[in-house]
């Protein structure tokens, strides 16, 4: 689909290492994270601002379609080529550098294609990490591009709170560099641009480089599972936890019986921590932390979050049922085995809502109420970030059920599960995976069309070339 000569120049531009045409190197940029695939042109893989300059230049100047790639950790289909053969894919990997901490200014400077496990692994020494947690490992680029949130939202907030500076490049034919903002937590001296390329999925410029707000690395963590007495009574408990902890509290994620029982199913290494084995309905993992060291005659957090449960526990028509602490490492290590025990419970079907958080509750007693009579044999597997509304609503078909030989009962589970969502709870239909070919029907649905029209004169201005797995 692409002319030899192309090929050949994006290969002088880029060397050896900078451009994939073989089928069997590029296999791995063509597979999305979930189930998605499709055909590459090229794969390109420059090293700096100035070589993705290039290329982007050249490519716009020639009609080459480019769709950009982070870590490919994505679950909407945003950052893969589509079936044609015609786009070529600009891979963020090689983008490695700057790496610059600024100890004093809690910032670091860094390329867009370094891994969140890489950037924390540096920032160890200087007690400093990037505040994002996520069970993957993205690349910093694409969790620009999709503003990535997390477990730990609740304390810290998502990547926009924490982005400060970004370098851009556009697709135009110029392939222009954009330098925006800096290390500077206040300046309001105009519009704040870097704003544009955070959350769009990479339609109105590709990510390079980028400055990060960073935060002190806990000291002092405690963790506990926590049984509400019903599940609509989980938002009264999330507000009995903030009265009494204020800032202390940096995490509470809810867990369903059906994703905890197929992590464990899943990872015989885990350790079932529930009494005689009974997974409750749902459960809460609870997270408070300190940045400080311990002092002497401090209270210790275990004891500190023993005796705020043993309170609420205490209080006439208590929200919660049952609770214990336990080490968070073990805690942690079920809550990040979700993801890939319901992977592999069957044909996953996956779904990245969110909610005001006093609706998240009612919209799964809804869903579990109405499910089987819908869509009879269909597993709902929920888990997500309970204390900002989000959830991960997966949907789990045997994997032999022949409903899913067409596209017809995968689509009519979509249509209901996002009108419902967003038509009868006012939710949203994309909490962090941003805008890819698997829910841009519901973008064009959902979106007003004054909002659309504003997007697409914003991509015409920006990047008019062709860029992005969707088009704004």
């Amino acid at each position: 689909m692409i002319e030899s000569k192309h090929i050949e120049a994006l290969g002088q531009m880029l060397g050896g290492k900078g451009l994939l045409t073989g089928p069997a190197d590029m296999a791995a940029y063509e597979t999305g994270a979930r189930y998605d695939k499709g055909s590459a042109a090229f794969v390109a893989r420059p090293a700096s601002t100035a070589e993705t300059s290039a290329v982007v230049s050249y490519c716009v100047k020639n009609g080459i379609a480019l769709v950009p790639q982070s870590g490919n950790t994505g679950l909407v289909s945003g950052s893969t080529p589509d079936a044609t053969g015609s786009q070529g894919i600009l891979s963020l990997d090689r983008l490695a550098a700057p790496f610059d901490l600024d100890r004093i200014n809690r910032t670091v400077s860094a390329g867009a294609g370094l891994r969140l496990s890489e950037v924390n692994r540096r920032l160890e020494e200087a007690g400093l990490f990037f505040s994002i947690d996520l069970g993957a490992d993205p690349r910093l680029g694409g969790m620009i591009a999709t503003n990535t949130g997390g477990s730990r939202f609740l304390r810290y907030g998502d990547v926009r709170r924490n982005v400060l500076g970004l370098t851009v490049v556009l697709a135009d034919a110029a392939g222009t560099v954009l330098e925006l903002g800096s290390g500077l937590r206040k300046n309001n001296t105009g519009v704040d641009w870097k704003q544009l390329f955070i959350g769009t999925s990479g339609a109105f410029g590709i990510v390079t480089e980028c400055v990060l707000n960073l935060e002190p690395l806990p000291r002092q963590t405690a963790t506990a599972f926590l049984v509400p007495s019903a599940p609509d009574r989980v938002p009264d408990l999330l507000v009995a936890m903030e009265d009494a902890l204020g800032s202390y509290l940096s995490a509470f994620e809810g867990m369903s019986k059906n994703a905890v029982s197929a992590a464990l199913a899943h990872v015989p290494a885990l350790r079932n921590p529930f009494q005689g084995g009974l997974v409750p309905d749902f459960v809460i993992l609870a997270e408070i932390s300190r940045t400080s060291p311990p002092r002497e005659g401090e209270q210790p957090l275990d004891a500190v979050l023993e005796d705020v449960l043993a309170g609420i526990w205490e209080r006439e028509d208590a929200p919660l049922a049952d609770a214990f602490v336990g080490p968070p490492h073990e805690m942690w290590a079920l809550r990040h085995a979700l993801s890939e025990g319901v992977k592999h419970s069957g044909r996953l079907i996956a779904f990245d809502l969110s909610f005001r958080r006093g609706d998240i509750m009612r919209f799964l007693a809804h869903m579990k109420a109405e499910m089987p009579a819908r869509f009879d044999g269909v597993t709902i597997c929920d888990f997500g970030h309970i204390g900002d509304g989000g959830v991960h609503f997966n949907l789990v078909v045997p994997a032999d059920d022949q409903r899913l030989a067409g596209p017809g009962f995968e689509a009519a589970l979509r249509e209901w599960v996002f009108k419902v969502a967003v038509e009868d709870f006012g939710g949203s239909y994309s909490a962090e995976h941003a805008i890819g070919r698997k829910n841009r029907v519901f973008y064009d649905r959902y979106t007003p069309g004054e909002i659309r029209r504003l997007a697409a004169g914003l991509k015409a201005l920006t990047s008019p070339g062709p860029l992005g797995s969707v088009t704004f």
